[in-house]
């Protein structure tokens, strides 16, 4: 069986049967398995055949974003997000679209309906990101979670979720998932974020460990260092964990995907914790992926995952 075949017969099942569509989803396919691969096997493994086109169209939505968010100049990144923005908010008004990833999405949004106010809500708070330029305290960081990642990482979730209220309290696990995730994905974008002026540590917890943005930079090592990076990391776990939860609180067929995550997302901690000081120098080899991300490619979620976030 081949991987072409089985994203074939996911499409058929998904009731995705003309032809321009099907391309369509499969070009956010390409787009969702060079993200983060792993994560994306995982979903073509774990997800029902019907669910998972779905997911993929959602997460590669969220992903292009993403990168319109993060990538080049801030003047050409606020004049590429605001045509982006435009152009999918237009099309959700008409029900058409003229972009591969946007018709793929209008027809998940038609299978979902539940999602129209998932994508309007990410609509109205993804512009923060461009206004990130680091936080001073830990209230900031859970404002930026609340603000971007979370609604980020809700266009998968919703397509994962129960179908009727539950008043609140899947999203609250989403939540939790996602301050961890996102934290989790500043310790690993430490070196890069640190050069381009916006650590997402807070200034004050650098400060509660007599540390500044300039112990950050590479070559640099001590006592201090060390804790900050371990506070960090072990406040991830600890929201990771609480947010392990979260399956139960999904429909039977799709736990084991956020589980699957879940796990991933721990044993990206403990990879985290092993490379200590060397983080400034970079991430773990394996933590090769964009960030928001701090979800699967399927499910999550990188920071500018929108941890995202990351099938």
């Amino acid at each position: 069986m081949t991987g072409v075949s089985t994203w074939g017969r996911s499409l058929t099942a998904a009731g995705i049967r003309e032809p321009r569509l099907r391309d369509d989803y499969t070009r956010g396919r390409r787009l969702v398995s060079r993200f983060r691969r792993s994560s994306y096997l995982a979903a073509r493994l774990l997800l029902p055949p019907s669910t998972l086109p779905h997911v993929v169209a959602a997460t590669a939505f969220m992903h292009h974003g993403d990168n319109l968010l993060d990538t080049g100049p801030k003047r050409q990144r606020i004049e590429a997000w605001a045509s982006w923005e435009q152009r999918v908010r237009k099309a959700l008004a008409r029900g058409t679209a003229d972009e591969p990833l946007i018709r793929a999405l209008l027809h998940t949004v038609t299978a979902y309906p539940r999602l129209h106010g998932t994508v309007e809500e990410y609509l109205a708070t993804a512009h923060t990101d461009l206004d990130f330029t680091g936080f001073v305290s830990e209230a900031d960081f859970q404002s930026y979670v609340d603000a971007y990642s979370l609604p980020s990482f809700m266009l998968v979730a919703t397509l994962l979720g129960p179908e009727r209220d539950d008043d609140g309290r899947y999203r609250a696990m989403c939540r939790t998932l996602m301050a961890g995730s996102q934290r989790l994905d500043f310790v690993n974008d430490l070196a890069e974020d640190t050069a381009e002026g916006r650590p997402g540590i807070p200034s004050e917890t650098l400060a509660r460990f007599s540390l500044t943005p300039a112990d950050l930079t590479p070559g640099h090592d001590s006592p201090g260092l060390r804790e900050l990076l371990t506070h960090e990391i072990e406040t991830a776990r600890t929201d990771l964990r609480g947010a392990q939860e979260l399956g139960a609180r999904l429909p039977p067929l799709n736990q084991s995907l956020l589980r699957a995550f879940t796990e991933i997302e721990l044993r990206t901690a403990d990879a985290a914790l092993a490379h200590g000081p060397a983080l400034l120098h970079g991430p773990p080899a394996h933590h090769s992926w964009p960030r928001y991300e701090s979800c699967t490619d399927n499910a999550v979620t990188d920071r500018r995952p929108p941890a995202a976030a990351r099938t």
